[in-house]
C-alpha cells in the first residue's frame, strides 16, 4: 500500500492554523517569482550553502506510515547545523498575523527536529528570512533550538495528526476493496469502450500521456474514470483530477460517479465551483473582517471537515454549501480544504494549468500519486492561452481618477492618489506613441518595464490605504485597478520570446495587452506535476496539433471508431456555394434555397450554424422572408442563462412542425448539448468556420509559420475546423438519432479539408446544386 504522504508545510498548517480568513492578505507573488526572489538570495550564501535540502521522515502512525516531507531553503552543515527558511510576501513582517508567523517558525521547526536527528546535532540554528516583494527589503531573525524541544515539537503535531491519519488509513482500506471489487456498470461495454479503458490503465503504469480522439457516443467519461478508478484500488495512484472547460460536463462525471457507488464504489468525490458561483448571498460584497463565513474560519474547519467526512462521500455544490451554513464557513474556501480529503477532484483546467488560481496545495512540488483526466481537451488550447495572457486599460484608471475627484478623501489617500495618476500617465505616454503610429493595433516583442514598476508601486500603497477605507464606489473601482495590475505583473514574471504586446484603441484610452502566443511549455510543467494524464476529445485532429500547442510533443495517441452505423447520418457539400467573404452578398440566395430544401424534405427540428452574429442575422433574415410560415429560433450575443434553456426547451418539446433554429459556430449551442431521437434531424453548416481575421490571430499564425510552417492551420484552419466538426456531432447522439448534415461551402470539396474529416465521414456526397441537395436529402428520408 502506497504509505500516507504530507508536505511538511501542509501538515504545520493543517494542525496549527487559526484565526480568521482573509484572502486580501495573501501575498500577490507567483510560485515563479517567488523561486526567482529565492533563488537571488540562495546565490549570495556561501560555497557550503546547500540549496532546496530535501527533508523526509517516516513515521509509524496508527499503524500504518506517515511519510513527512519537504525542501528546506537552505543548509549549511559544518561544526553546528544552520537552516534557513525563506518566506516572500507583500506586508511588512510587523502586519503578518502573529499565526502567520507562527506557521512560518513552525516549518523550519519541523525541518530541525528531522535534519538534527538525522545528522546527529545536539541544537540547530533556523533563520527566518523574510522578503517584501514591494521594496525588495530584507528582515533576518535567528533562534537557536536544541534537539530535544525540536524533536517534541514535532511529535506533538504528529499526535494531533495521527487520528487524522487514522481515519485516511480506514478510508483508504475501505475505498481499495471497493475499487477492486467494482464491475463495469454497464452489461457489456460499447465498441471501442474495452480499449479506450485498458489504454487509459496501461498510460497510467507507464506514467506516460494519452489522447485519445474518441467520438459522441463512446463513453469516454466511464472509459476513462473506470480504470483510473480501479489504479486507485490497487496502489497504483492516490488521487485523480478530472478538469473540464464547462461545468456541464462536471455533471457527466458526478452521473458516472453516481453509477458506480449504485454498484458499490465508496470513493470521495468532490465538485470545485467557482467562487462567484458557490459563495452565500450574504457574503457577496462584504469585507473579510466583515464577513462571519471568514471571521474565525481556521477556528472551525476541522470540525466542518470531520462531518463532511463521517457523512457524505460525494460532494457536490449543494452538499458543500449545506455543511458550510452548519458550521458557518465560507463555502468555496471549504470546498479547497475538503479536497485534500477526496480521492477524485473534479473541476475546471484552470485549478492545474492556470498560473493565476492553480491549486498550491497539490502542485507546488511534483507528486506522483496525481493523475490528471483532461475532458473535451480542444478547448484547452484556447483557454490555456487567455490564462498567461493579461491586459490593463486607461478606461478603468480614468473611472477611479474620476471617483477621487467627486469622492471626499483625507491626506491618507494622496499616495493612492498619486501612484493611480502616476499609472494614467504611463498609459498616457504608451498612447502618444500608438496615435503617432496611426495603426489599427500597435504591436511590441518587448515588455514594458516603466509600466509594470508604476504597477507594483500603485499596489503596494493600494494594501495599505484599502484597509482604513469605507466601501463603495471607489473603493470597488481602485480594487478593479488593484486587482488588473496584479494580474498584468503575475503573467509578466512569465514574458519570454512566444509574448507580444498588443495596444488597441478603447472608448477613452487604449487597452495594453500581454497576449502569449504558445503557452506549451508551461502546460508541461504543469503536468509534470502528476504521473500522467489522459487528454480526451471527440475532436482532437490532427493529434499532432494538439499534442504540440498543449506541451505534450511526445505523447501517445488513440484514434477511436465512431460507435455509430455511417447510414445514421447523410454528410452533404455543396460544392455551388462560396462563403469566402467577398462572395457573401451573392451566395446569400443558395444558402437560403440549400437551407430551405434541407428543412423541406421532413417535417421536424433542423439547427444551423454561421460563422458570426451579422451573418447569422442576414440569412436568419432572408429565412423567414422565404418561408414565414415556419418557426425560427435564433441565438443572439445577449442570452441569459435562462434564455438558453428557453432557447434549447424548444427542441426538447414535442411538436408535428419544423422548427430552425440559428446559432453561431464555436458558441454555446455548438458543443456539450445533447438533442437526442426526434430532437434534432438536420444541421447545416455556413462556411469552414475560420475564426475572424485579427491582430491576435495574425500573430499567431506568423509564430507558427517561422516555428513550424503551420502558421494558417495553426490560427485559423484547425480551430474553425474544429467548431464545425463539435457543430456536427450535436446530430448523432445515440443508436436511435439520425438525419441529414449539409457543409455549406466549397471549401469542405478540398484536400485540405477533406484530410481532416473524421473516419465515420468517409461516406460523404459532393452536391453541385439545388437540385441535387433536394434528391439527396429526400432519398436519405426515403431509405
Amino acid at each position: 500500500m502506497v504509505p500516507t504522504k504530507i508536505g511538511i508545510r501542509q501538515l504545520v498548517e493543517f494542525i496549527l492554523r487559526s484565526g480568521d480568513l482573509n484572502p486580501m492578505a495573501n501575498s500577490q507573488n507567483t510560485a515563479l517569482k517567488g523561486a526567482q526572489i529565492h533563488r537571488r538570495l540562495q546565490k549570495k550564501r556561501g560555497a557550503d550553502y546547500e540549496k532546496e535540502y530535501a527533508v523526509k521522515r517516516v513515521v509509524e502512525v496508527a499503524g500504518t506510515e506517515l511519510t513527512v516531507e519537504g525542501r528546506a531553503d537552505g543548509v549549511v552543515i559544518g561544526d553546528e547545523l544552520f537552516i534557513e527558511e525563506i518566506k516572500t510576501s507583500d506586508p511588512t513582517y510587523d502586519e503578518l498575523s502573529e499565526n502567520t508567523k507562527t506557521l512560518y517558525w513552525s516549518q523550519a521547526k519541523v525541518y530541525g527536529a528531522i535534519l538534527s536527528q538525522d545528522l546527529d546535532y545536539e541544537q540547530v540554528t533556523i533563520q527566518l528570512t523574510y522578503y517584501q516583494r514591494p521594496t525588495d527589503d530584507v528582515l533576518e531573525q535567528q533562534q537557536t533550538f536544541s534537539r530535544q524541544e525540536l524533536s517534541e515539537f514535532f511529535d506533538e503535531l504528529i499526535n494531533e495528526y495521527q487520528e487524522w491519519v487514522r481515519r485516511q488509513r480506514d478510508w483508504r482500506s475501505v475505498r481499495n476493496q471497493s475499487a477492486q471489487k467494482l464491475a463495469f456498470p454497464f452489461s457489456e461495454y460499447r465498441a471501442g469502450q474495452r480499449e479506450l479503458a485498458v489504454a487509459v490503465y496501461k498510460t497510467i503504469l507507464t506514467e506516460q500521456r494519452l489522447f485519445v480522439e474518441a467520438p459522441t457516443g463512446t463513453g469516454k467519461t466511464i472509459s476513462t474514470l473506470f480504470p483510473s478508478i480501479k489504479a486507485i484500488g490497487e496502489a497504483k495512484m492516490e488521487r485523480i483530477f478530472y478538469l473540464t472547460a464547462k461545468q456541464s460536463t462536471q455533471h457527466v462525471a458526478e452521473e458516472a460517479l453516481e453509477l458506480m457507488a449504485e454498484g458499490g464504489l465508496k470513493l470521495k468525490s468532490i465538485t470545485l465551483t467557482a467562487k462567484d458561483k458557490i459563495i452565500f448571498p450574504e457574503e457577496v460584497g462584504v469585507n473579510p473582517e466583515n464577513n462571519p463565513y471568514m471571521l474565525g474560519y481556521y477556528d472551525r474547519v476541522k470540525d466542518g471537515i470531520q462531518d463532511v467526512l463521517d457523512h457524505e462521500n460525494q460532494l457536490t455544490k449543494e452538499v458543500i454549501q449545506k455543511y458550510a451554513k452548519k458550521h458557518t464557513l465560507d463555502p468555496f474556501e471549504f470546498s479547497l480544504d475538503l479536497s485534500l480529503f477526496c480521492d477524485l477532484i473534479i473541476g475546471d483546467y484552470n485549478y492545474l494549468f492556470d498560473p493565476r488560481v492553480y491549486l498550491q496545495r497539490y502542485f507546488s512540488n511534483v507528486d506522483k500519486g496525481n493523475f490528471f483526466l483532461i475532458d473535451e481537451a480542444h478547448n484547452l488550447v484556447s483557454r490555456s492561452r487567455e490564462m498567461y495572457s493579461a491586459e490593463i486599460n486607461t478606461d478603468q484608471v480614468v473611472k477611479a481618477q474620476e471617483l477621487f475627484e467627486t469622492s471626499g478623501h483625507d491626506v491618507d489617500s494622496s499616495t493612492v492618489k498619486r501612484w493611480l495618476n502616476r499609472l494614467g500617465n504611463e498609459l498616457t505616454i504608451i498612447q502618444n506613441t500608438f496615435e503617432k503610429e496611426n495603426k489599427e493595433a500597435l504591436v511590441d516583442y518587448q515588455p514594458l518595464g516603466p509600466l509594470e514598476n508604476v504597477m507594483l508601486k500603485f499596489n503596494e500603497a493600494v494594501r495599505e490605504w484599502l484597509p482604513k477605507q469605507p466601501d463603495g464606489d471607489l473603493t470597488d473601482q481602485i480594487l478593479s485597478v488593484f486587482f488588473a495590475c496584479s494580474v498584468y505583473l503575475k503573467i509578466a514574471e512569465y514574458y519570454d520570446e512566444s509574448y507580444r504586446i498588443i495596444i488597441k484603441k478603447t472608448e477613452v484610452g487604449i487597452n495594453v495587452q500581454e497576449q502569449i502566443l504558445d503557452p506549451s511549455p508551461y502546460l508541461d510543467a504543469s503536468l509534470k506535476k502528476g504521473r500522467g494524464a489522459v487528454f480526451f476529445s471527440a475532436t482532437l485532429s490532427p493529434v499532432d496539433y494538439y499534442q504540440e500547442t498543449l506541451g505534450s510533443s511526445d505523447a501517445l495517441s488513440l484514434r477511436m471508431d465512431s460507435p455509430f452505423e455511417q447510414r445514421q447520418q447523410n454528410i452533404l457539400i455543396t460544392d455551388y456555394i462560396d462563403t469566402r467573404f467577398a462572395n457573401r452578398e451573392e451566395s446569400l440566395p443558395q444558402i437560403v434555397a440549400s437551407i430551405d430544401t434541407l428543412v423541406s424534405a421532413k417535417a421536424g427540428n433542423y439547427l444551423i450554424f454561421c460563422p458570426s452574429y451579422a451573418y447569422l442575422d442576414q440569412i436568419a433574415s432572408a429565412f423567414r422572408v422565404l418561408r414565414p410560415e415556419v418557426q425560427v429560433e435564433q441565438q443572439n450575443n445577449q442570452m441569459s442563462p435562462e434564455d438558453r434553456t428557453a432557447f434549447l426547451d424548444k427542441f426538447r418539446t414535442p411538436s408535428a412542425t419544423t422548427l430552425v433554429g440559428f446559432a453561431v459556430l464555436g458558441g454555446i449551442f455548438s458543443e456539450g448539448i445533447d438533442l437526442t431521437d426526434e430532437q434534432l434531424i438536420g444541421v447545416g453548416i455556413v462556411s469552414v468556420g475560420l475564426p475572424g481575421l485579427s491582430v491576435e490571430r495574425n500573430l499567431l499564425r506568423d509564430y507558427f509559420d517561422e516555428k513550424n510552417g503551420h502558421g494558417f492551420e495553426y490560427a485559423y484552419q484547425l480551430p474553425g475546423m474544429n467548431h464545425v466538426l463539435q457543430a456536427a456531432g450535436r446530430l448523432i447522439r445515440t443508436k436511435r438519432d439520425r438525419g441529414n448534415v449539409v457543409l455549406m461551402d466549397q471549401r469542405f470539396a478540398g484536400y485540405r479539408y477533406l484530410k481532416l474529416f473524421p473516419k465515420h465521414w468517409s461516406n460523404y456526397r459532393q452536391i453541385s446544386s439545388i437540385f441535387d441537395l433536394k434528391k439527396a436529402v429526400n432519398g436519405f428520408w426515403q431509405r
